[in-house]
């Protein structure tokens, strides 16, 4: 490896810390320019120990690619059932809610095998077939084109039929929560029938755990303020905790 001068060693212990790190705010630690702080970062990245970022850098990839449900299903699998749990709290008996698709929402419809009387409108054909399982679940599934990765619906078909429906919570899984950038997925059809989705609901509850933070998706659905509350784990830095709560979001850890 290249010779780091003692700067680098610290921005690089800072960034084991807190996941990412902000131009600004390393100006101010070490009393540099911002110019400086950009070639050490740009530095740095080309010896592939960090990824640049617009304001700063990050210790993983910025950007979400789409993955298989099968391989999804064995990523942060302690924290999606934590998170699936802590969401389950959120529903009360005779809600109408929306549970889109992904391997955290899989978790969540197990949970409610003894759950009702519930309403649940879902694009997500796994998810359907799990709450067949629970007697007081009425189930609404969307119609239309099926995604095949993620075992689910989207398109117009599906979007049309959405609209025809108000209900209460909306919960979402997402692949990125970006400050600027707003909440994302990976495909842009899916991003797009959840943005009918949020639409159609009072209320939208994120389910993401903490390596989606300062991460984007190809697909944009919506800005952060779209958020009434974000499930994660305890992973998320209290940076990111707090920038959410000032725009109004109820992060639940």
């Amino acid at each position: 490896m290249e010779k780091l001068i003692p700067r680098h060693d610290e921005i690089l212990k800072e960034l084991d810390v807190k996941g990412h790190v902000q131009v600004q705010d390393l100006c101010e630690k070490f009393n540099v320019s911002s110019v400086t702080i950009r070639k050490d970062l740009n530095y740095l990245e080309t010896l592939g120990l960090l990824f640049r970022n617009h304001g700063g850098a990050s210790k993983q990839v910025r950007y979400a690619y789409e993955k298989n449900v099968g391989e999804k299903e064995n990523i942060n699998v302690e924290a999606k059932q934590a998170i699936a749990k802590t969401a389950l709290s959120l529903i009360q008996e005779n809600d109408c809610i929306i549970l889109a698709s992904g391997t955290t929402m899989h978790y969540l419809a197990r949970m409610l095998v003894n759950f009702g009387p519930l309403t649940v409108l879902t694009s997500s054909l796994r998810v359907a077939i799990e709450l067949c399982n629970n007697p007081n679940i009425n189930i609404i599934q969307l119609g239309g084109e099926v995604r095949k990765s993620s075992t689910s619906i989207v398109g117009s078909i599906s979007e049309g039929i959405l609209k025809q429906f108000s209900c209460n919570k909306l919960f979402l899984g997402v692949d990125g929560i970006d400050p600027e950038f707003g909440i994302s997925t990976s495909n842009a059809a899916e991003a797009h029938l959840n943005q009918v989705m949020i639409e159609c609901a009072d209320q939208t509850i994120i389910l993401a755990d903490s390596s989606k933070l300062n991460t984007k998706g190809f697909g944009k659905i919506a800005s952060l303020d779209a958020m009434d509350y974000l499930i994660t784990d305890v992973g998320i830095a209290d940076e990111d905790k707090a920038v959410l709560e000032e725009m109004g979001v109820n992060v639940m850890v």
